[in-house]
């Protein structure tokens, strides 16, 4: 063997050692064991800079339950940071360290004083690449992933989605004429007396009214009937347009995020402060335009979520069944002997987009992802969704089939902060780089 084979075995043979080392890093953070040393994953990208965004974050309130309430099993985790890489050539710059404690007061002092610093520079990133005459979609994204500076939001999820094209010279008025052709709409199949309507098409919009005061009544903001006279006209006028689905019970989830970042154009502070009756006729229009038309970008990408017997969700589902067996084989062993099916909790998941299972004030950072997967998101979903269940993998192996379906149903998220949400994340970026390309996993 000469010299060049000799170093081309050395090299696979470290890099398999690697992977396996990562693989029980994994299944070590899971199980609340430290990490030895940081893994090491992908370009390390700040998370935005709220103190220098022009319209403060807005201040979601959510409250639950006492059926809701309860305290989280998983591990406490400090993330520094996650980011989406091109490539994983890239991916040796992304820093993720677990802690069992809290930090000493100077400590903290000084890790918060780096991020506001690191923070600015992030934004001037963001602010390079969207002044741009052309924006560069490939490195949006990249930034996106980490999450979007919340004055930044609107613009870049129009972009993120193609509803606004990268071109600055077409952007106003190819948004004009999209709000203009959802007007239209309105006024040819919205603004017309139920005489008008088919059966089907009364049928469906009386369940839309049902649906919209149901629609994340946890945030107050929500039960304005304005908001959801709102809700109604985009979701009716989506699902007229689009009659291989229609109304499918969940898609009214999906709006909110989309309308609390519109909305975050005009408003600022606590959501539950705003008020739609504040804004004109035609700035309600065209924010609901733009919630329409991001609405169809999101879900032309999975079409078959929606269709009869939802046959794309479904097939999902038995992809993170068999990830989280892959993953970890004591939780999806334990699910099967206890006799639940993943269908039965996840289900759910899917349709709404976890916009159910999590504090609402972390939905707009976790869809900074959502939209930076692009035609991807289907499938990262997989990844986040296992790394969302296996947060509790101790505490789900001491349960029997009742206990599960509660404790799945309704999920100790309320304390959740940025950091657990950013810790789902990393796991599952982390699982697809290592995953995905497996030929024996995820068999269709």
């Amino acid at each position: 063997m000469n010299k060049r084979q000799e170093d081309v075995r050395n090299i696979a043979t470290t890099l398999d050692s690697r992977f396996n080392q990562t693989l029980r890093n994994v299944q070590g953070l899971l199980k609340g064991r430290s990490i030895p040393g940081k893994i090491l994953l992908s370009r390390r990208v700040d998370p935005p800079d709220n103190s220098n965004s022009k319209v403060s974050s807005p201040n979601y309130k959510r409250s639950f339950s006492h059926n809701d309430a309860g305290t989280s099993d998983h591990t406490s985790g400090a993330v520094e940071s996650t980011s989406k890489p091109i490539s994983i050539a890239n991916a040796s710059k992304l820093k993720v360290s677990t802690s069992l404690g809290g930090s000493p007061p100077e400590e903290f002092r000084k890790s918060t004083m780096g991020a506001r610093a690191t923070d600015s520079a992030r934004v001037m990133k963001f602010t390079k690449v969207l002044s741009g005459t052309v924006v560069i979609l490939d490195k949006l994204r990249e930034l996106a992933w980490s999450g979007v500076p919340d004055n930044m939001r609107p613009k870049v999820w129009r972009l993120l989605l193609g509803y606004a094209p990268p071109n600055s010279d077409r952007r106003e008025g190819v948004l004009r004429r999209k709000r203009l052709e959802y007007l239209d709409c309105i006024s040819q199949y919205y603004d017309i007396p139920d005489t008008e309507r088919s059966d089907d098409e009364v049928n469906m919009l009386r369940q839309i009214g049902v649906d919209c005061p149901r629609t994340v009544p946890d945030v107050p903001f929500f039960q304005q009937q304005q908001v959801q006279k709102s809700l109604e006209r985009i979701l009716y006028a989506w699902a007229i347009r689009h009659p291989a689905s229609g109304y499918v019970q969940g898609i009214n989830d999906l709006v909110t995020p989309f309308l609390v970042v519109f909305l975050s154009e005009y408003f600022e502070g606590d959501i539950n402060n705003w008020s739609m009756s504040d804004l004109s006729s035609d700035i309600i229009s065209n924010i609901e335009a733009d919630c329409y038309w991001c609405l169809s970008k999101l879900l032309d990408g999975m079409q078959d979520h929606y269709t009869f017997a939802q046959p794309g969700i479904q097939r999902l589902v038995f992809k993170l069944k068999e990830l989280v067996r892959r993953i970890d084989e004591p939780v999806s062993r334990h699910i099967e002997d206890q006799g639940l099916e993943f269908l039965q909790f996840a289900f759910r998941w899917f349709n709404c987009l976890l916009i159910r299972e999590i504090p609402f004030h972390l939905i707009t950072r976790l869809w900074d992802t959502y939209l930076a997967e692009g035609d991807a998101l289907p499938d990262f979903l997989v990844y986040i969704f296992a790394s969302f269940l296996l947060t509790w993998s101790d505490k789900l192996q001491k349960l029997d089939f009742q206990e599960l379906v509660m404790f799945l149903q309704h999920l100790p998220t309320e304390n959740w902060t940025h950091q657990e949400l950013e810790m789902v994340l990393s796991r599952a970026f982390m699982w697809h780089t290592m995953f995905n390309n497996s030929p024996s996993h995820l068999a269709s």
